[in-house]
């Protein structure tokens, strides 16, 4: 009796459909595509799920990015148990003082248990909205993994600067004109 010869054929298969993904992906590796790289190339892409309505940390209603177009927006990912998110907190509540009407910084609290935001929030007297991203709707779709990460958005809706990891003043200032500038 002769023997089936159908797993040899389907190693064979599977095979040259791995060495053909293979050879696909090495021949479609262009320009990187991420949001880091097209604000450091001089892009302005567009800031990723503006629709997305996450619950304000307070309870009260939802925010959603395209809510805020017309504004400068500072988005900052931080959470109550992050220490550069507390050094950092004085420099964003100094740039929504000077944004006045004309922006916002927006606080989105990460995977952070709402009492612990909040306490930290009064602790460190911040004076800007933040929402809650729990269910990690929006921090993927910025690239966030580490935190503090910050977003600075022009009146368009586009990412203008990126700070990842603790901000300092310079950098903010900087962003914030650039914002301005593309208005």
């Amino acid at each position: 009796m002769k023997r089936p010869r159908l797993i040899p054929t389907i190693v064979v298969l599977l095979t040259g459909g791995l060495i053909a993904l293979l050879i696909y992906g090495v021949a479609n590796t262009g320009s990187d595509s991420s949001l880091d790289a097209k604000v450091q190339a001089g892009e302005l892409p567009p800031a990723p799920g503006a629709t997305i309505a996450l619950p304000k940390l307070n309870g009260k209603g939802t925010v959603a990015l395209e809510q805020l177009r017309g504004k400068i927006v500072v988005l900052n990912f931080w959470a109550s148990w992050c220490e550069p998110c507390r050094a950092e907190a004085p420099v964003l509540i100094k740039a929504q003082n000077e944004l006045g009407s004309k922006g916002t910084v927006l606080g989105v609290s990460y995977k952070d248990f709402a009492d612990e935001s909040r306490a930290f929030e009064k602790k460190y007297g911040i004076n800007y909205p933040t929402v809650r991203d729990d269910r990690l709707e929006l921090a993927p779709l910025f690239g966030t993994t580490k935190l503090p990460e910050t977003f600075v958005i022009d009146t368009k809706g586009r990412v203008v600067a990126i700070g990842r990891g603790q901000l300092d003043q310079k950098f903010l200032d900087g962003a914030i004109d650039r914002a301005e500038q593309q208005g």
